[in-house]
């Protein structure tokens, strides 16, 4: 039997497709782990073991009969508890939501079916997607695997454990501010936010309906390519998702980055930062160097404007999901999540139109500065390292809110401003937890980011690392 530990996402797919295993093998295995170490770190909400397996057998029994095979053929997957699946509780993290029976799958959902998934289950979340640490008030918090004393990002916290311990080979998460690119820099993967509208977000529980964005998290670069691939196809029949066909993001990984221009700013996202933190970007971009690409100095603009509409937006939206359920079932929110929904009830219709209205113009001035002389903007991920759990639940609420806050200042403007954005591990720290870097591209342009990442990941080995088990 193959070391199903060592293999990614599209060696899994190669190796069920030349019958070195079985998905019924490496089904039962992940399972396994789903349900011993997924559960040691708090990362599973539910498992679905029975369908899981008929599943399994019956993708082997149609490559028994020469069918031919979907690209994800066989290959184990989890996916953050916000995505619908028909039959089946999906609760959000939420004592609001428990006993809520999807009715129909999520667009995302359908078509990694139609590409060959098994599915094995739900996984653990912040409440209604509100933290980026992986705090929740009601099941626990989601445990780093490096070190379960440190946070392990969120809000799709459970994606990103259940991919760096090796539980599953790729998982959806959702990111409105971070929550998918936090999750994938802790833990040590790889994670990809898309343009804004790119994925349809039908049968996604919103957070904030003009910020989210449905994503994957995975090992490597390709094994995003290859579920991004499949999960953007369009949705004609989703309003906020664009026309745009769909692209085979796997088609451009060739190692090729000669002559690309990577813009490095040093205003804002270069100041204040860890040392360690520092240095694992100095370091990513020395390896970008070695393979051809041109390091530019960038400009920043007015990221406290930026910042200032993107909360507004945010907590506008959010608290328009949640008003009805804070007025008639308050004491079933956790503290944290009725804080930081709270703003949205005190700003004006029209302070939110002009966030809106805003936004354009605040995009164009990023696209002059940032991107006025380069392909990608290369950023940190968290300007400080991955914190302890108790340093971001110990103390008054407001400093709570405060320290967690500071984690999403280099993402959070990335998606009011709608850009893709992919997490990329770089490292280790001195204590042995992953360092990551963050490239940020123009709209519709997350082939050039996965480009980049897959040229990076070709010289590194950072993404091949995982915590013991």
């Amino acid at each position: 039997m193959a070391n199903f530990e060592d293999l990614d996402l599209v060696g899994v797919a190669q190796g069920i497709a030349t019958k070195q295993f079985s998905s019924q093998e490496i089904t039962a295995w992940s399972l396994n782990r789903l349900e011993t170490i997924g559960r040691t770190f708090n990362a599973v909400f539910r498992i679905d073991h029975d369908q899981a397996l008929a599943r399994a057998k019956k993708l082997d029994a149609q490559q028994a009969r020469g069918e031919a095979l979907a690209p994800l053929h066989g290959v184990p997957l989890a996916h953050k508890d916000l995505l619908e699946i028909a039959g089946l509780e999906m609760h959000v993290g939420s004592k609001i939501l428990q006993g809520n029976i999807a009715t129909h799958n999520a667009w995302a959902i359908n078509t990694l079916d139609a590409a060959g998934q098994v599915n094995l289950g739900a996984l653990h979340m912040a409440e209604f997607a509100m933290s980026p640490t992986g705090f929740n008030a009601h099941y626990g918090h989601g445990l780093n695997p490096w070190n379960p004393a440190y946070a392990c990002g969120g809000s799709s916290s459970g994606s990103g454990i259940a991919v760096a311990a090796r539980l599953v080979y790729g998982s959806l998460g959702s990111d409105t501010g971070g929550s998918i690119r936090h999750p994938a820099a802790m833990c040590g993967v790889t994670g990809i936010k898309p343009t804004a509208g790119r994925v349809s977000f039908a049968g996604v529980f919103p957070l904030s309906h003009t910020l989210d964005c449905v994503g994957p998290l995975a090992q490597t670069a390709r094994d995003c390519a290859r579920l991004l691939t499949h999960i953007s196809s369009p949705n004609a029949a989703d309003p906020w998702c664009t026309p745009r066909a769909n692209e085979d993001f796997e088609a451009t990984l060739d190692g090729n980055i000669k002559g690309l221009r990577i813009g490095v700013p040093q205003a804002y996202y270069r100041e204040n930062l860890d040392p360690e933190v520092a240095a694992a970007l100095n370091t990513s971009l020395e390896v970008l160097k070695a393979r051809g690409a041109l390091l530019v100095d960038v400009q920043v603009p007015d990221m406290a404007k930026i910042h200032k509409m993107t909360a507004i937006v945010l907590t506008v939206e959010a608290a328009t999901v949640h008003h009805r359920d804070m007025q008639t079932r308050r004491e079933d929110y956790g503290s944290q999540v009725l804080a930081r929904t709270a703003a949205g009830f005190t700003h004006s219709g029209i302070t939110y139109r002009e966030a809106l209205d805003a936004r354009q113009g605040l995009i164009q001035a990023y696209l002059d500065t940032c991107f006025a002389n380069c392909d990608v903007v290369h950023l940190p991920v968290l300007m400080v390292q991955t914190p302890t759990i108790a340093s971001t639940t110990t103390g008054t609420l407001d400093e709570v809110l405060q320290t967690i806050s500071a984690l999403s200042d280099a993402g959070r403007a990335i998606n009011y401003l709608g850009f893709p954005s992919i997490s990329v591990p770089a490292g280790l720290s001195s204590i042995k937890m992953p360092l990551a870097f963050q490239l940020v591209g123009r709209h519709f342009e997350e082939a050039k980011l996965l480009q980049v990442a897959d040229a990076f990941q070709r010289d590194t080995s950072w993404h091949r690392q995982h915590p013991a088990a």
